[in-house]
């Protein structure tokens, strides 16, 4: 991204904060600028020289953004996170008060994944995940996700002449998005380029509103180059797609389980176990088919129906082995079984979160979102 997009984003989210937002600013860059610091031709692939770059790199962001913010008399923090900081609830916890203690002094905070010392098994991989995370955990009112393509369009408008922007989706679970080609559904333009340094791209921030929209927050998808549309957007002109959030969004706990906590494995579900859980019952043993995968009891786990599709996620109360075992049997029989007789329920309604969660494919480059958070009072 050249200096003149970061300075229009930079008066873009000064421009929401004298109308009264406050505004998280979520941006990667740190493993690119350290490239260009380091005169690297391309990305390094292992993880040591990534984190070292990345070192680099961090610096020079932030002294970029610390200087167009200062122009404009705003001050900025920086703020870390790894996905340790989101699967630790205590972790979890403490971000936000952070973010929102910083909000309060009317600091704009600047968050980045923690490339320097993340390994890869506790990354969360993408700024549209980490934005849509950051939107949940401060229960934002918006998301906006800026990249190079305008809008999700009914098909590829390179391709189709009749393609046409989709600019409100009411519901992210009716949406069955190829984002690779067009499809009989709806799809994505793809950029019309994309290079080595970035993570992310459309199926990336469909996952994004997933998660964000599951929380309550509003979510758009607009261009990079206009990041001056943003407010228009929050005052209701049709410019990019807004995804609607859901009527009934997750919070606190059931929210970290939902996004918050990787998963450690699944369990699929029988059709009237499947039922019961988009109910917001408990999950038993008897209602359950199969397990995949190797974890602990207290280990977060997807639920998924019989046809494959994720409808819920939540915490178990016994092993992979343990569940193996007692699938498909009342709770009656749990300790001729295992031997000791544990809780009845394999997931309480308490530990599990209904995330009714279809299938995005594809994807391509992105580097900035912007998460507007509540207007102060």
């Amino acid at each position: 991204m050249h200096l003149c997009e970061f300075t229009m984003q930079v008066e873009a989210i000064c421009a929401l904060k004298s109308h009264g937002h406050r505004v998280v600013l979520v941006t990667s860059g740190a493993v690119s600028v350290g490239c260009q610091r380091m005169k690297l031709a391309a990305r390094p692939k292992d993880l040591v020289t990534k984190q070292a770059v990345a070192a680099v790199g961090q610096v020079r962001l932030m002294r970029m953004y610390d200087d167009l913010f200062s122009q404009l008399d705003q001050p900025v923090a920086q703020v870390l996170l790894s996905r340790e900081n989101i699967n630790r609830r205590h972790h979890y916890t403490n971000a936000s008060n952070t973010l929102e203690g910083l909000l309060k002094m009317g600091v704009v905070p600047i968050v980045n994944e923690n490339d320097t010392v993340a390994v890869e098994e506790l990354r969360v991989g993408d700024n549209d995940t980490l934005s849509a995370l950051v939107a949940s955990l401060l229960q934002a009112d918006w998301l906006v996700l800026l990249t190079d393509v305008d809008a999700l369009y009914t098909a590829d408008p390179r391709k189709d002449p009749n393609a046409k922007a989709i600019h409100v989706v009411e519901n992210l679970d009716d949406l069955h998005a190829d984002v690779g080609s067009a499809s009989a559904g709806a799809s994505a333009a793809a950029p019309a380029q994309s290079g080595q340094w970035g993570t992310g791209g459309m199926a990336t921030k469909l996952q994004a509103a997933r998660i964000a929209t599951c929380a309550g927050v509003t979510t758009v998808v607009t261009k990079s180059t206009e990041p001056q549309n943003v407010l228009r957007i929050i005052k209701g002109e049709r410019i990019g797609t807004v995804f609607m959030p859901k009527a009934r969004p997750l919070q606190g706990k059931k929210l970290w389980i939902a996004h918050g906590l990787r998963p450690s494995g699944e369990v699929t579900l029988d059709e009237g176990a499947s039922r019961a859980v988009l109910a917001n019952s408990s999950l038993f043993a008897a209602g359950i088919k199969a397990v995949s995968g190797k974890f602990d009891a207290q280990s977060s786990v997807v639920i998924r129906d019989e046809h494959g599709r994720e409808i819920a996620k939540g915490i178990v109360n016994y092993a992979s082995s343990e569940i193996d075992q007692i699938k498909g049997l009342s709770s009656a029989k749990y300790a001729d079984v295992l031997g000791y007789s544990g809780s009845d329920e394999v997931i309480s309604r308490d530990n599990l979160a209904i995330t009714a969660q279809g299938i995005v494919k594809s994807g391509s480059n992105s580097n900035l979102q912007m998460a507007a958070g509540k207007p102060t009072s």
